[in-house]
């Protein structure tokens, strides 16, 4: 009969390896994904930093696929040097829908618009979007769009970093509710939990980040949190589904609202004007490496992109 296998080590190679990264980091040669926002670059490790968990959760139309669709078509240009793939488990909508979505960031024209509901889109705005497309599919984006269990995912990834061996990869999930059942998982947190080690030992194995999305627990909805100029505006670790089985993994956690969807007009205590439904506040509940805070974008739904936005001015005291 064998014997175990220690599971201890000295911390020497842990202090060896910190050293490593560091000077890495000061040559340039191990650098974060640069977002489009430096807002977010901010809050962050400038950037989304490498092996590394990011968790946005919001309720539905609040810019969460909007968000991640962003960094990863923009990752390529503002991240030249990387190298990095693009591997997105797409599991909410079908891939023509996303290119559509793209289509609709370059040429400012809606979704809508695009299927000729209404009238009838120009030819030349089909021929933007065809050069578009010649030059994006020169960037490494594959996707999984069947749901899969996680094992069924970890199976994906194995395969996908033994074929590209080893290369860089951001790897997003849309979203982890509609990962499927395990026949062993009674609920959907033990998926949950099983989803965030799963997370946790991948990102441990390969040269990878994730981004996942997440929904938002139904206490959200009461009336109560709707008050102008309360606290229950804000959303809070405790209001990401499931947030017992993804905080404790995740390195980012992001709660993305859009106040006027709920009628809201002065934001939290202290009273920020919502001016309009476009406006976004990004609440970074948790950033293990980076500085928790709340910044506010401007959502740009004909370009199906987000902007960065100053601080509203606060509702004047009487």
């Amino acid at each position: 009969m064998s014997k175990p296998t220690p599971g201890w080590g000295g911390q020497f190679s842990a202090f060896k390896e910190a050293l490593k990264y560091m000077s890495a980091r000061q040559s340039g040669e191990e650098k974060s994904i640069y977002t489009p926002w430096p807002k977010f670059n901010d809050a962050t490790t400038d950037g989304l930093e490498w092996n590394t968990l990011t968790v946005m959760g919001g309720r539905p139309g609040s810019g969460k696929t909007l968000i991640k669709d962003q960094i990863i078509r923009e990752s390529f240009e503002l991240n030249p040097n990387d190298n990095h793939r693009v591997l997105e488990f797409q599991y909410e909508m079908v891939g023509r829908t996303s290119a559509m979505r793209e289509f609709s960031s370059i040429t400012g024209k809606t979704y809508k618009e695009l299927c000729s509901a209404g009238s009838t889109i120009a030819t030349n705005v089909i021929n933007d979007c065809y050069e578009y497309a010649k030059e994006r599919v020169k960037y490494p984006v594959d996707i999984i769009s069947t749901p899969m269990t996680v094992n069924q995912m970890r199976e994906q990834i194995d395969m996908y970093m033994d074929h590209h061996k080893g290369q860089k990869t951001i790897i997003t999930l849309d979203h982890t509710m509609l990962v499927k059942r395990a026949p062993y998982q009674n609920s959907s947190l033990d998926m949950l939990f099983e989803l965030g080690e799963f997370f946790t030992q991948c990102k441990r194995d390969y040269p990878c980040m994730f981004i996942a999305l997440s929904q938002l627990n139904r206490n959200i909805d009461n009336p109560d949190r709707a008050i102008d100029g309360k606290y229950g505006n804000y959303i809070l670790e405790s209001d990401i589904f499931g947030s017992d089985a993804m905080l404790q993994h995740a390195d980012t956690l992001l709660g993305i609202n859009r106040p006027a969807k709920q009628k809201i007009r002065f934001y939290g205590p202290d009273r920020y004007v919502i001016q309009d439904d476009r406006t976004l506040v990004l609440h970074f509940l948790k950033a293990r490496n980076g500085d928790a805070r709340m910044s506010f974008f401007k959502a740009e739904f004909e370009r199906m992109q987000i902007a960065e936005m100053p601080t509203p001015p606060q509702q004047e005291r009487r």
